[in-house]
């Protein structure tokens, strides 16, 4: 074999090594950087689950409060109403509340003197619902209205 042949297949090996080492080294680069980047996106995803979860339970609470709330309402100071007088509904309303009706059926008053209520109850920053805000609407437009229906039995 000539020396030429000898240093060509010398030179090829040489370049097929040297591009299998450049290759490795720079997968390897490569490879150090995506994982640096699934690390930090594992980290900010750990991180978003624990503030999810704060949320969530900071909201139940809060729901848990409100309904508490709610059922308790006519023996806090803040009602100013006989809680004989009133009536859970729990939606879209709280309560409904007679007021001046235990006094009347009582005989301590008149008819006149008694007063329907709508009412819901709400703690920390909460706001009526869509719902409600029509229902309130309905009454201020005085689009309410008492009815008697009859069911008869006898076929």
């Amino acid at each position: 074999m000539s020396v030429w042949m000898a240093m060509l297949i010398g030179a090829a090996i040489g370049v097929v090594l040297t591009t299998i080492i450049l290759s490795n080294t720079r997968n390897g680069r490569i490879r150090a950087e995506y994982e640096q980047y699934i690390a930090e996106l594992e980290l900010e995803h750990q991180q978003a689950m624990a503030q999810a979860q704060k949320r969530s339970v900071n909201t139940s609470r809060a729901v848990l409060k409100g309904k508490m709330a709610e059922q308790f309402a006519p023996v806090l100071p803040e009602f100013q109403y006989l809680p004989s007088d009133a009536r859970f509904l729990g939606d879209p309303v709280d309560y409904v509340v007679f007021d001046g009706y235990t006094d009347f059926r009582d005989g301590d008053g008149s008819a006149e003197d008694i007063e329907v209520v709508l009412i819901d109850i709400k703690s920390g920053g909460a706001r009526l619902t869509r719902g409600q805000q029509a229902i309130a609407e309905a009454i201020r437009e005085g689009r309410v209205r008492f009815e008697t229906i009859r069911i008869d039995f006898n076929d």
